[in-house]
């Protein structure tokens, strides 16, 4: 049972929100500098019952933020940072838009990814970077089966076969547009947005004055 506090508040709740307030003091020191959101796609082309074809998990600048898996087709917010914008509209709008991603990069599974040991799957670190108020770095790393197979810069659409064997994939990824301007999208759009409006919302929030010795 937790310890309720004056206002009806929980001890772990009001510590949890002077930690944040640390993290918070630590953001705006860095104010200018460039913050990073990653989310972390994983896909299965066959899942069994009560297994989640479909799990993602994102952190902003390392700090853990949310977590989604298809089964229960919801965003849960994870930390202290998760916590404090899982009411706004970003985070509204990333049910639907984690769900259609997974969709589509099953689908990049079915079609071009078979064999290899184990039930295929596909590993997707997608991230994105905000430096002076605009998106300055956005990419796709893609693992499949576990193993690092390509890296797509979506700034230039320039794709690098690291897994030799990945280089059909790429070729078939690489020649269809719709694809790539999706994977644009969803880095360059979606993502950065996403990190724009969370560090928004941190940034507006109100911190306590320093107080003196």
């Amino acid at each position: 049972m937790l310890l309720k506090l004056q206002g009806g508040k929980s001890l772990a709740h009001t510590t949890g929100h002077l930690l944040l307030i640390l993290l918070l003091t630590e953001v705006r020191k860095t104010l200018g500098n460039a913050h990073f959101l990653c989310l972390d796609l994983t896909v299965i082309k066959q899942s069994r019952p009560g297994q989640p074809w479909c799990q993602v998990q994102a952190s902003m600048d390392t700090k853990p933020l949310l977590h989604y898996d298809s089964d229960s087709n919801k965003v849960r917010p994870l930390g202290f940072l998760g916590e404090e914008v899982n009411d706004t509209k970003a985070w509204m709008e990333l049910n639907q838009t984690l769900g259609e991603a997974g969709r589509e990069l099953r689908s990049c599974l079915k079609i071009h990814c078979v064999g290899g040991a184990g039930p295929p799957s596909l590993q997707v670190r997608l991230c994105c970077q905000r430096e002076a108020e605009q998106c300055s770095g956005a990419s796709l790393l893609f693992s499949i089966n576990g193993r690092t197979a390509l890296l797509l810069d979506t700034m230039s659409i320039t794709w690098t076969v690291i897994n030799p064997g990945a280089t059909v994939i790429k070729e078939a990824w690489e020649n269809n547009q719709e694809l790539a301007e999706y994977f644009r999208k969803i880095s360059m759009g979606d993502c950065s947005y996403w990190l724009r409006e969370f560090l928004e919302h941190w940034e507006n929030m109100v911190l306590p004055e320093p107080t003196g010795n």
